[in-house]
C-alpha cells in the first residue's frame, strides 16, 4: 500500500549534512560514497564534497525536517511563511518529491 505523501515522515538522508551560510541552509554529501572513488575518481581540484545551497523556501522547509513531523505538518508550520497563499501545501510536497527523487530525504 502507497503512503499518501502527506502522511509520510521525511528523514534526512544519512550521508546528507547541514551547515548554515547566514539564514540559509547548504547540505552537503560526498561525491562518492565509497572511499575507494573518492579516491581515484574525484577529478582534480573538485572537492570530494557537493554543496548545495537552499534558497530561502527550501531552507524553512528543510530546518523543519526532524524525523517527527509528517509533510502535512511542515507544511501546515509554513502556512505563515508563503502569506497563506493558495495551494502552498502543494508546492511543499511537490519540493519533498524532489528532495526524495534527489536521495536527500527518505519519506516513511
Amino acid at each position: 500500500m502507497k503512503v499518501n505523501l502527506f502522511d509520510s515522515v521525511p528523514v534526512i538522508s544519512d550521508p546528507i549534512t547541514t551547515e548554515k551560510e547566514g539564514e540559509l541552509s547548504v547540505i552537503a554529501f560526498p561525491r562518492f560514497r565509497s572511499k575507494f572513488m573518492q579516491k581515484y575518481f574525484v577529478p582534480k581540484n573538485k572537492s570530494a564534497v557537493i554543496r548545495v545551497r537552499l534558497e530561502e523556501h527550501g531552507t524553512a522547509v528543510w530546518d523543519l525536517i526532524d524525523g517527527q513531523r509528517t509533510v502535512k505538518e511542515i507544511a501546515d508550520a509554513l502556512a505563515a511563511h508563503f502569506n497563506y497563499e493558495e495551494n502552498y501545501e502543494y508546492r511543499v510536497a511537490a519540493y519533498f518529491d524532489q528532495l526524495q527523487k534527489q536521495g536527500f530525504v527518505k519519506c516513511r
